[in-house]
């Protein structure tokens, strides 16, 4: 399962291992898009086990729905990415769970939607989950403000953004902890510079000239997706677990990012926020 796959990266992933033959659920938020990019990736790929899930994960209801949906459906997962992630505008936005747009969607939905699935994929063979990060979480300038998660005394978008993060890798190195010993791996992983994609189009409408301008010098989104398929397929990566990629290289991370105290509390905080939580054992 893709999340974030009508576009860009998470699009970009599963063309990339559709040659391989496994049975593909790409979700997306818009119908039409989703269905257009899974059309795509069986015309290119030949393989036409390839199925849609629609829900806008901001939405802890439409998570919920898309667990239930998958597991009726189903019966394992082998692989779950993490991908769907935004940069909102100038003007913070709630969700419909009355949270910051930027937290529920990049991090509470990352949390949720792993631990409705979780006991599915502890049923099957070895699984992994890979959560979609990327070297901006250093942007957060510091650890993560617990103080003002959802933006309440002042929303700025690229360090909200900078926060769900590093949120992703907190959760990553938990989830990690929590799974130790089990066939489930969790790794986090992004591309090693800006991407040429459209996440951060609905940042501004000149988002969407400055990247045009910058084009020559992004990395494009097949590159990008590279450490992120790495992750999915890779024989030598099989029992690693609780790592970060940049690109195709482990850099090392900040004191905020391997902060094992503040990786639980976040723990906390979203079990409280989602209503969902996991055994510690």
């Amino acid at each position: 399962m893709i999340t974030g796959a009508s576009s860009g990266l998470g699009l970009q992933t599963a063309i990339a291992l559709a040659p391989l033959g496994p049975r593909l659920y790409l979700v997306g938020r818009d119908a039409e898009r989703t269905r257009e990019a899974a059309a795509a990736v069986s015309e290119s790929s030949g393989n036409d086990d390839v199925h849609v899930l629609l829900a806008d994960l901001s939405s802890l209801g439409q998570v919920r729905t898309l667990a239930d949906e998958f597991l009726a459906g189903a019966d394992q997962l082998d692989v779950l990415v993490n991908n769907a992630g935004a940069v909102f505008g100038f003007r913070r936005a709630l969700s419909e769970d009355g949270i910051e747009m930027t937290f529920a969607l990049n991090h509470l939905a990352y949390f949720a939607l792993t631990l409705l699935l979780l006991p599915r994929m502890r049923e099957g063979s070895p699984a992994r989950v890979i959560n979609v990060t990327g070297d901006s979480y250093k942007d957060a300038k510091g650890r993560f403000d617990f103080s003002n998660y959802n933006a309440d005394v002042r929303y700025r978008p690229i360090r909200q953004y900078a926060q769900s993060k590093l949120a992703n890798i907190l959760f990553t190195r938990e989830l990690a902890r929590r799974t130790d010993g089990s066939t489930v791996t969790v790794n986090a992983a992004g591309p090693s510079r800006t991407t040429a994609t459209r996440f951060a189009h609905s940042v501004h409408p000149l988002a969407k000239v400055a990247m045009r301008l910058a084009s020559p010098f992004l990395l494009s989104p097949e590159r990008g997706a590279e450490p992120i398929v790495h992750l999915c397929v890779s024989p030598q990566l099989e029992a690693v677990t609780g790592t970060y990629w940049s690109g195709m290289k482990q850099p090392e991370l900040t004191d905020a990012a391997t902060n094992d105290d503040d990786a639980a509390r976040l723990w906390r905080l979203s079990a409280e926020l989602t209503g969902i939580d996991m055994p510690t054992t």
